[in-house]
């Protein structure tokens, strides 16, 4: 996300949490060199068991942001997601960073990051991988709009219809025209 946008934001009269990735290199570089020097204020760490995972978060909020550029307007707090956990039996570590704009307990934004991943993970990851929109080339108009929204009334509706699989629901559903009007009623 740009500064230009964070700025947006700010004179709006809202908040943000931004996740900074190795794409943005030097705020991702003055995160890390400023995590060294510095202790966290708030640490929040839980631990979750299903489906055969196992994960542990452990999240650290920083308020000392000596090394980041000021070029980030309203800037309050760095915070550190270290995910470490089995899946399928392998081990993992991911360590994930964000910059925002409240100034918050960890528990706080572990709980505010967990539901965007659970909006992430319930909505554009299956509109992705079922739908395939990433792939989807659509540059006239509004089309990729259009269909992006298309896309998430056809996961709603199967969803709200006792589907917990998009996948099986498009199997099932695709040849009954029927059925599918009669998700409409």
């Amino acid at each position: 996300m740009v500064k230009k946008t964070v700025q947006q934001i700010i004179h709006s009269g809202n908040d943000y949490v931004i996740a900074v990735k190795a794409n943005q290199p030097k705020l991702y570089h003055q995160i890390q060199q400023n995590m060294q020097h510095s202790q966290p204020t708030t640490i929040h760490t839980d631990f979750e068991r299903r489906s055969g995972r196992f994960t542990q978060r452990r999240v650290c909020v920083f308020e000392n942001l000596n090394n980041i550029s000021h070029d980030w307007l309203g800037l309050k707090s760095i915070i550190q997601v270290e995910r470490v956990g089995t899946r399928a039996g392998k081990a993992y570590q991911e360590t994930a960073y964000y910059i925002s704009s409240l100034s918050l307990k960890a528990s706080d934004f572990a709980c505010g990051i967990r539901r965007h991943w659970g909006v992430e993970n319930r909505l554009h990851w299956v509109k992705d991988v079922v739908f395939d929109e990433d792939s989807a080339q659509m540059v006239d108009g509004y089309a990729a709009a259009n269909f992006s929204i298309l896309r998430s009334f056809v996961i709603n509706l199967f969803r709200h219809n006792g589907f917990d699989s998009l996948t099986r629901a498009i199997r099932f559903c695709s040849h009954n025209i029927p059925l599918l009007f009669s998700f409409l009623e």
